[in-house]
This record gives C-alpha cells, sequence and structure tokens, in this order.
C-alpha cells in the first residue's frame, strides 16, 4: 500500500469553512482561521461540546471517534446573527484510535432559499384554494339548491366570475415573476424615453383614476435623458405603482408624478432619471416598509383581495428594477399618502 504524506495544516488554515480537529477525548487540538473566527482563540484546548453545544454536532463527532463515517448534520449557531451549518466528521487512525476532524459548511443562504421556497408554495396554495373552493361551492349550489332559481344563478355566477378572474390575475402575476427572476442577472441595454412611456401609462390609467374622481398630474424636467431599460417591464412597474396609488388613494384625491434628473442612481456613480408617485391615502405604517415588497405580503389582508390584488406586484416591481439596476424607494406618512420613488440609470452617451 502506497503511503500518502501528510497534508500540511496551512492547507487546511487557508480553508474558507471552519476546521477542528479532535483528539480522541473529544478536545479540540487545532483549529483553522475560519473556526477561531468563528469561535474564539480560546476554543483550542476545551471540549467541542463547548463550543457545539448541540446533539447533532456531539453526536457526528462521537461517531466519528469511534471510526465510523456519519452523515452530515445540520447545526444552527448564534454568532450575532443565526446562522445555520452542515457539520461533518472525518475519523483519522491514531494509534489504534481515532482523532477527528470537524469541518463546517455554511448553509445559511441555502436554508434561508429553501425556506423561502416553501414558503412560497405555501402561499401559492393557499391563494389558489381560496378562489376554487368558492368556484367549487357555488357550483355546486348551482346544481342543487339554485338549480331553478334565476336570481341566485345571476348572483353567483357574478361572483364566480369575479373569483376566476382572482385566479388568472395570481397566475398571471407568478408566471411574470418566474420569468423577471430568470431573466434578473441580464441587465437590459434598450433605449428607453421614460417620459414618453409615463404619458402612456397615465393615460391608460386615467379612466380608473376618472371613476374615483381622481386627477392625476404628470410633471418631468425639460429636456429628461432616456434610461436604460426593457420598456415592457418598465411599463409593468409603473402601471403597477400608479394602479396601486389609484387604489389605496382616497376618493376626489390627487395624485402626483415628478420626474426629474439626479446626480446618481443609490449605490452608484451612475447619473440616473428618478420618478415619483405620490398619493394620498391612509399611508403605511413604518412597520410594514421593510417588507412590502415581499412575496405575498400585504398590510390590509381584507381590503387587498378585496380590490383584486394578488400580493406579487411589489415583488415584480423590485426584481424588475433589480434588473435595470435602479433602486426603489418608499416614504410614507400614516393618514396623509405614500411616495414611491424609482430611480433608473441614464442612457450613456
Amino acid at each position: 500500500m502506497t503511503e500518502h504524506p501528510p497534508i500540511p495544516w496551512s492547507i487546511f488554515d487557508n480553508l474558507p469553512d471552519p476546521v477542528l480537529v479532535l483528539d480522541r477525548d473529544r478536545t479540540i487540538i487545532s483549529a483553522n482561521r475560519a473556526a477561531l473566527d468563528l469561535f474564539g482563540r480560546s476554543v483550542e484546548g476545551n471540549d467541542m461540546a463547548l463550543a457545539l453545544r448541540q446533539p447533532s454536532a456531539i453526536t457526528v463527532a462521537e461517531a466519528a471517534l469511534n471510526g465510523k463515517h456519519p452523515k452530515p448534520a445540520e447545526l444552527s449557531l448564534y454568532t450575532g446573527a443565526n446562522q445555520t451549518f452542515e457539520i461533518c466528521a472525518t475519523p483519522v487512525p491514531d494509534a489504534g484510535a481515532f482523532r477527528a476532524v470537524i469541518t463546517l459548511h455554511d448553509t445559511t443562504r441555502e436554508k434561508q432559499a429553501e425556506d423561502m421556497r416553501a414558503d412560497f408554495v405555501a402561499n401559492v396554495s393557499h391563494e389558489l384554494r381560496s378562489p376554487l373552493a368558492s368556484l367549487i361551492g357555488f357550483v355546486e349550489t348551482l346544481r342543487g339548491p339554485a338549480k331553478d332559481d334565476r336570481e341566485a344563478q345571476e348572483k353567483f355566477l357574478g361572483i364566480m366570475h369575479s373569483e376566476a378572474e382572482r385566479m388568472a390575475r395570481l397566475i398571471d402575476d407568478l408566471l411574470s415573476l418566474s420569468k423577471v427572476e430568470v431573466d434578473e442577472h441580464i441587465q437590459p441595454r434598450d433605449q428607453v424615453s421614460l417620459s414618453s412611456l409615463l404619458r402612456q401609462v397615465v393615460d391608460a390609467m386615467g379612466v380608473r383614476a376618472n371613476e374615483k374622481g381622481m386627477t392625476v398630474s404628470l410633471n418631468m424636467s425639460a429636456n429628461l435623458p432616456d434610461v436604460v431599460g426593457d420598456e415592457d417591464q418598465l411599463t409593468q412597474v409603473f402601471q403597477n405603482l400608479i394602479d396601486n396609488a389609484v387604489k389605496y388613494g382616497r376618493p376626489k384625491s390627487d395624485i402626483n408624478i415628478e420626474i426629474s434628473v439626479v446626480d446618481r442612481v443609490s449605490g452608484t456613480a451612475a447619473p440616473g432619471v428618478s420618478v415619483s408617485i405620490k398619493d394620498q391615502g391612509d399611508g403605511i405604517s413604518e412597520e410594514h416598509l421593510s417588507r412590502l415588497t415581499e412575496r405575498f405580503y400585504r398590510v390590509d389582508k381584507a381590503r387587498s383581495r378585496e380590490l383584486g390584488g394578488t400580493g406579487l406586484g411589489l415583488a415584480i416591481v423590485k426584481h424588475i428594477i433589480g434588473r435595470h439596476r435602479g433602486w426603489l424607494e418608499v416614504d410614507s406618512e400614516e393618514n396623509i399618502g405614500s411616495t414611491f420613488t424609482v430611480t433608473l440609470p441614464v442612457l450613456e452617451a
């Protein structure tokens, strides 16, 4: 059998994952830099159970010290923030006994992504199940008690139509969100005139605003530069934001849209064009602001559903703006109204 030379400790020391070497009695005899950063300099010389207090960690370590190759386990640690690790233990023969090498791989992001996927599936199931249950219930009623009741039929068919439209909107938004997420890493490169685009959107949304007695005003600086973008997606962004302003603004109130040039887009050195959409509605309390762009997050669930919201509109807006390397800012004051500001990079000369 060919003997392999020992691996230099410097290789372990420079690994990005924390590595601990345990003696036969579970004492930590070596720790690489990542482990020392995670647990502190005093970790060496102590029982590993003092650093990794969870049963799953002790179980895999004990198995390796007994010469076994245990399956990786999940470990949660609080290090100023909650982190999740995959812990692996490998036995190392040592004069008739075994030491163990413990490695910790940070899976926090993967775990968060998995939790988000699970929440997303649960939310989609719930959002589709509710109108579907209503449809099934009304079908059963129409086939039974209301079979010969013309007035009830008209009423129930109207409700069924509304529920079917609600499902269609949700499916459309799900498809839009999926497409945007797939393309988010690809920055669009087309030339888009925001002044022209917003005039078209305001004209299209004006009918709905007029139905509530609302006035939509569009104010813009002269000689606005074009932005880099996807015209269809940017149309979707401003349709969504202006539609929200109409939905949640008070009847007979004003919606003000301001377009101006800014020195730079937040987080970059690039100049940009800023579009602010200000409504006069109930406003949003500060506790909700940071979560507005989460999928299916609603400040007032009942009112949102009543107004036809799917809970995905602002999530789509966030991803589209992210694809454009732009910035979304929300300011709101309860009983006063909300302002949604989109800043996009201008087209380079």
